[in-house]
């Protein structure tokens, strides 16, 4: 089979690799959707390293769905049959550890841990080999493209949310309306959240809209903190979500927050200054939030479908693997909505 490789300087390569075969308790998906995620850019744009060659280096996609085409030795058929349509949870680590036990793969040590597409192979290719542990079951009413977006994405706005614990009267602040953004709105607004959405492009601002923002701010036009506080009588923000990796939209973030407020980081990326005394006397919670775990991967597409929330609306692009430098040069300008590869 072939599989897309980032090499740095904006270039990517369709190489031929091995078709996989799984081992002790392993399974072979046939992959159907993989999603364009914004961090595929860092190793994108990542300077190119010639002496690190193609044999070392590890097929692109983090957004995985498919369906399962073949189960190795000792997995049970409860746990996973040929046939199953499943999204991957794209970090693997030692199995035992409180983290692993309780769904929170990435937060285990790193010498034990796998992200896939970073130090395993990922799901920018027809088949994906991956413990059966990885796996979680995608609701037949949810398409594939759906589920690679609830695989990393749209699961990442849900962590965030399930940070912050809103309760479903309060304003959001959602920071960037990529496709993390705008399925915090999308979320956030299904949970009962007034929603103000911020980003520097109108068109994914009206992306926002229709995805339920009751109020949109483009960052170029006016002082993101002063124009929320016009919108919430001075009072400032009660949540924030923080999705653009900016600095300026970090610290703009923590500004605006209200007594009492909260402000979840999920961008990679920013760098912010802390005036202690300043948050101390608004009692401002700050933390961060790490993509989601497996249990909450499942959550949040229960919750899309219990809702009805029509997700296929996230993609405004869907390409051939063969289109993959087409694909990241749209996804670069970081002006359209989300992409994905269909098999």
């Amino acid at each position: 089979m072939k599989g897309l490789f980032f090499l740095g300087d904006r270039q990517v390569v369709l190489a031929s690799v091995d078709d996989p075969t799984p081992a002790h308790g392993e399974v072979v998906v046939e992959i159907k959707a993989s999603g364009m995620c914004g961090s595929d850019l860092h190793p994108y744009r990542a300077p190119h390293d010639s002496e690190i060659p193609l044999e070392r280096r590890f097929i692109g996609g983090h957004e995985p769905c498919g369906v399962v085409v073949e189960v190795g030795p000792g997995v049970p058929k409860h746990v996973a049959k040929p046939g199953d349509r499943v999204m991957v949870h794209h970090y693997h680590g030692c199995t035992t550890c409180a983290h692993c036990r309780t769904g929170w793969p990435q937060l285990c040590r790193p010498a034990t841990r796998t992200t896939y597409s970073a130090n395993a192979h990922g799901a920018h290719a027809p088949y994906m080999k991956v413990p059966a542990s990885t796996l979680v079951c995608l609701h037949e009413s949810l398409s594939f493209e759906a589920g690679a977006a609830i695989a990393c994405g749209t699961g990442t706005a849900w962590g965030a949310l399930e940070r912050l614990k809103p309760g479903g009267n309060e304003t959001i602040a959602v920071f960037g309306q990529g496709p993390v953004g705008l399925s915090a709105t999308m979320l956030a607004t299904a949970r009962g959240a007034r929603v103000i959405a911020i980003d520097l492009d109108d068109d994914r601002l009206a992306l926002a809209k229709s995805f339920g923002a009751a109020q949109t701010i483009n960052a170029n036009d006016v002082d993101v903190c002063e124009a929320l506080r016009d919108l919430t009588s001075g009072h400032g923000i009660e949540m924030v979500v923080e999705t653009s990796g900016s600095s300026q939209a970090a610290q703009a973030g923590i500004d605006s927050t209200a007594v009492w407020g909260k402000v979840c980081m999920v961008g990679i990326g920013s760098k912010v200054s802390i005036e202690t005394r300043a948050l101390l006397d608004r009692q401002v919670t700050v933390m961060t939030s790490y993509t989601m775990s497996t249990v909450q991967q499942y959550q949040c597409a229960e919750f899309i479908v219990s809702r009805n929330l029509d997700l296929d609306r996230l993609f405004t692009d869907r390409w051939r693997l063969d289109q993959a430098e087409q694909a990241y040069r749209v996804l670069d300008a970081q002006s359209s909505g989300k992409g994905v590869f269909l098999f």
